[in-house]
């Protein structure tokens, strides 16, 4: 096969770009054509905030921080520039549990730690500790914790055992 042939077998959107059509597990891990996976965010949607965080907890709470990652994805996205980056700041997070929760310690940890930096930055220069109701200091302190814990060989992690509270 060609490196042509390559390109236009490949799954594409609607809009033509690449995008796996395999069905994925509750880590966004792709599982073999044909297995059965969990349903998929869309992507794209636009919430409004309180709708974005309440929709991101449903799915960490389910032990799926792949797809609250999505919902802050979309919110970083599609939301004011002002708070794009506490929204990318929460998506790392969520990224961060992900890794953690698939056994990569390195990039668990790492993006834990990332998400944070820009979520106690975004709160310390907005002069803003619980946008939504959030819990800003409280997330930065669960995130740093579990970072060591991955750090230390805690192994994966259960994703639904250490999801978050992102609010009171």
């Amino acid at each position: 096969m060609t490196n042509a042939d390559a390109s236009q077998a490949r799954d594409r959107d609607p809009q033509g770009r690449a995008r796996s059509a395999r069905p994925r597990d509750g880590l966004g891990r792709p599982l073999p054509y044909g297995a059965e996976g969990v349903l998929r965010q869309p992507e794209g949607v636009v919430r409004a905030p309180r709708e974005t965080v309440a929709e991101a907890q449903a799915l960490l709470g389910a032990g799926k921080p792949f797809h609250a990652h999505e919902v802050f994805e979309d919110a970083w996205k599609s939301g004011p520039e002002h708070e794009r980056p506490l929204w990318r700041g929460l998506a790392q997070l969520a990224v961060g549990l992900t890794h953690a929760a698939r056994g990569n310690a390195v990039g668990g940890a790492r993006l834990l730690r990332r998400g944070a930096g820009a979520v106690e930055a975004w709160e310390r220069d907005r002069g803003e500790d619980r946008p939504y109701g959030m819990d800003l200091a409280g997330l930065t302190r669960w995130a740093r914790e579990l970072a060591g814990r991955v750090e230390r060989g805690a192994g994966p992690v259960d994703a639904r055992a250490e999801a978050p509270r992102l609010g009171p």
